[in-house]
């Protein structure tokens, strides 16, 4: 059982648990609203909880064994768990595996419009992957691939795509898009190398951080769209001018001829937005 525990232990730790609090709290913003009261259903909240955690660490770990030989070349990646030989293919696979049938059960649980939508976000789970290896684009992908989240999550309560969940989840390509550009940063040399496409290797890091901005910008202004579709209040607009500060500061911590908070400005600094919008949501609901 000990050897379990620490297998699931390391594991968690190659496809980063925690994470989970970039997408968690846009899915639970997405849910409390389109239930429009404070208390949502449980069992629906439950559902989409365990849908987020499977479809982001299937990802997460697809992500891994994809990328484990390019990750065993970079110098800032060869200690991850593959390959430094923690993990094997196989054991992330297999975990990749669970987490699938994770998302594939709260699907079904959940409304028929959840299963149809299926094959589209488990392709865009696995083709997100192979992006960088032909466009400088695959910062996008990688937001056009966890955007589901706030949709899926409001579709899981409506039963319907609605305009307010293309908004969110707009807002949410965006601002995974921009963070991760910034993380980009850290391996231009690399990726000019090798041939591995991303804005920053092919605009230069300073082009990169000015379209990473832009991108940050067009999240706080969908905000802004999403806040008035649905007639939200003061507590909301606190919370988007929090978001938009938070925002601000990650962008003042780096610059082209200093990266060394870069790290902390594409993750440290993100964890704490989502968090902050749901609270000020709450707040708005309660108000």
């Amino acid at each position: 059982m000990e050897l379990i525990f620490k297998k699931i232990w390391t594991i968690g730790e190659s496809v980063m648990f925690r994470h989970s609090i970039f997408s968690l709290p846009f899915a639970y913003i997405a849910v409390f609203l389109s239930s429009e009261k404070i208390l949502p259903d449980m069992n629906i909240l439950f559902w989409v909880t365990v849908a987020m955690f499977g479809a982001r660490n299937a990802a997460n770990a697809l992500n891994r064994v994809i990328d484990a030989e390019i990750d065993a070349q970079n110098p800032r990646t060869r200690n991850r768990h593959i390959p430094a030989g923690i993990l094997t293919k196989k054991d992330l696979m297999l975990f990749s595996g669970f987490c699938l049938f994770l998302l594939i059960l709260a699907a079904f649980m959940l409304k028929p419009i959840c299963v149809k939508l299926l094959p589209l976000a488990g392709f865009l789970l696995i083709f997100y992957s192979y992006t960088k290896r032909f466009t400088w684009a695959c910062h996008l992908f990688l937001g056009l691939a966890s955007s589901p989240a706030p949709i899926g999550a409001w579709i899981a309560v409506t039963g319907k795509i609605e305009l307010p969940a293309v908004v969110l989840g707009a807002v949410y390509l965006f601002w995974v898009a921009g963070f991760d550009i910034i993380y980009g940063t850290l391996d231009v040399d690399f990726d000019r190398k090798h041939g591995i496409h991303s804005i920053p290797a092919v605009f230069g890091i300073e082009k990169a951080l000015k379209i990473s901005s832009a991108f940050h910008l067009i999240s706080v202004l969908l905000l802004i769209w999403f806040k008035y579709i649905l007639g939200l209040g003061i507590f909301f607009t606190l919370g988007i001018i929090a978001v938009a500060l938070l925002l601000f500061y990650e962008h003042r911590i780096v610059s082209p001829s200093n990266l060394t908070h870069a790290k902390i400005a594409s993750y440290n600094v993100n964890e704490l937005v989502g968090i902050t919008l749901f609270i000020f949501t709450l707040l708005e609901m309660v108000s």
